[in-house]
């Protein structure tokens, strides 16, 4: 089964491009074989065993009113927000980050992060890859390479753990360049595009369908196997066997109490959803902690709406910053607590960060000169800042990192040898990273 999504545009009108889900169970109508398929194809050697959360500001969030603030800057350059002190001495924060200033003993910053992608799609390219692309998201890409998003190369080297999918992501649509690309639909991400604050939450590939229902697909599963065992006879191949077998695991997936009980959030404390906020994004964020605690090793969380042309000091007040605050404070309050900070790595980043000055319609425009992220967690160097930028957040002062200095670290955190070779899907071989070095400062 095949499903399109509808389109989103963001402010150059370019729709995110709808991503085929993976695969197709034929009568069971589910979408997970070729992702059970990748497990068993490509059996790794684990160094580590480390979870990944992408806190993703999808359109570019203004480091200038949230991180990296500057106050002494003319006011056309500093916006209408004031900074507030944080937990660590000397280091502040935005007003409207107020549990966050609470937590960067937990957060290292990294400034120096550059690159050249001015607009939507490749920037996002950039950020979700380490590598350039063309700007134009929904055309084809001749004599280019869409490189596999880091949450797809986690999947492929470590694999699946404890009957979990590798990477999931939340968000309404598809994030531009967030799949397996020239490693193909196997290692895109299982999609969980419904709200989780809906009372009747339930992910589609791992609910059976309400118009099929459980006795339907038993006799369906009993079908198929009846199917397998007679071609299995005159089959010489091994592929019937094999198929059978991640079909059957597509099916014990649907149907397993542990994969139900990590997407239940109604098993979650009223008080800690709150924490996280009552918001798609914040119930999301809470999901992510279930999912890493079961077992998947990268979930990538949406945070849409900072694309901010206009009105960027109203809409970051109400409701992008408190959103934010509230869903990333709270899971690095909660990843510490249950002991999981120590094994599991955070990033908050978007594709690019904003204009330092602030244009006519109160907005921020693109700006990929300064844009500052945040690592947390597993083999970080927590509480620390990474570089600076000067007085009015024009330019990183001193050096600079490129994209794929930021995927080596990325690399490097997760225990993943970035030097190996993919073959791309015209048979060329592509280095996971091409000569990009881990930024040591991010290492605790």
């Amino acid at each position: 089964m095949f499903q399109i999504d509808h389109p989103t545009r963001n402010c150059e009108g370019l729709a995110r491009r709808a991503f085929l889900q993976v695969g197709s169970l034929g009568l069971f109508g589910l979408t997970l074989p070729k992702l059970l398929q990748a497990e068993q194809a490509n059996p790794t050697m684990r160094t580590k065993d480390t979870n990944f959360i992408l806190l993703w500001t999808n359109g570019g969030i203004s480091n200038m009113d949230t991180l990296d603030m500057k106050p002494d800057a003319p006011v056309e350059y500093r916006g209408e927000f004031q900074p507030i002190s944080t937990n660590l001495p000397g280091l502040s924060v935005c007003e409207h980050l107020p549990l966050m200033s609470r937590q960067m003993d937990k957060v290292c910053q990294v400034r120096t992060i550059v690159h050249l992608g001015s607009q939507h799609a490749e920037a996002t390219h950039w950020m979700l890859t380490g590598y350039p692309q063309v700007p134009d998201v929904n055309a084809a890409p001749v004599g280019s390479t869409v490189y596999p998003c880091f949450g797809s190369v986690i999947a492929k080297e470590l694999g699946w753990k404890n009957g979990m999918p590798p990477y999931v992501q939340c968000a309404s649509g598809p994030m531009m360049y967030s799949s397996g690309g020239y490693l193909g639909s196997a290692y895109s991400p299982l999609m969980v595009r419904r709200n989780p604050q809906e009372k009747d939450f339930s992910v589609d590939d791992v609910s059976i369908p309400s118009q099929v229902g459980a006795e339907r697909t038993q006799r369906r599963r009993r079908i198929l196997d009846r199917l397998d065992s007679w071609q299995r006879q005159v089959d010489q191949t091994g592929a019937v066997a094999d198929r059978s077998e991640f079909y059957r695991q597509a099916y014990d997936l649907m149907t397993s109490p542990a994969a139900k009980q990590a997407f239940d959030l109604q098993a979650e404390p009223e008080a800690l959803r709150d924490r996280y906020g009552r918001t798609r994004e914040g119930q999301a964020t809470l999901l992510a902690r279930r999912l890493v605690e079961a077992g998947v090793r990268f979930v990538a969380v949406d945070f849409t709406g900072y694309d901010t042309h206009d009105k960027n000091f109203i809409r970051l007040k109400d409701p992008l910053l408190p959103t934010l605050d509230r869903a990333w404070s709270a899971l690095l309050t909660d990843l510490s607590e249950r002991g999981l900070l120590s094994n599991t790595v955070v990033l908050c980043a978007g594709e690019f960060g904003r204009t330092p000055r602030v244009n006519g319609a109160a907005g921020r425009d693109h700006y990929p000169l300064c844009n500052t992220i945040g690592f947390s967690g597993a083999g970080v160097r927590m509480g620390s800042v990474v570089g600076q930028t000067d007085a009015r957040c024009e330019n990183v002062v001193g050096k600079t990192n490129s994209t794929l200095d930021y995927a080596a670290t990325i690399f490097r955190l997760m225990g993943i040898d970035d030097t190996k070779e993919y073959v791309s899907n015209d048979g060329r071989p592509i280095l996971i990273n091409n000569g990009g070095h881990s930024i040591d400062e991010v290492f605790a």
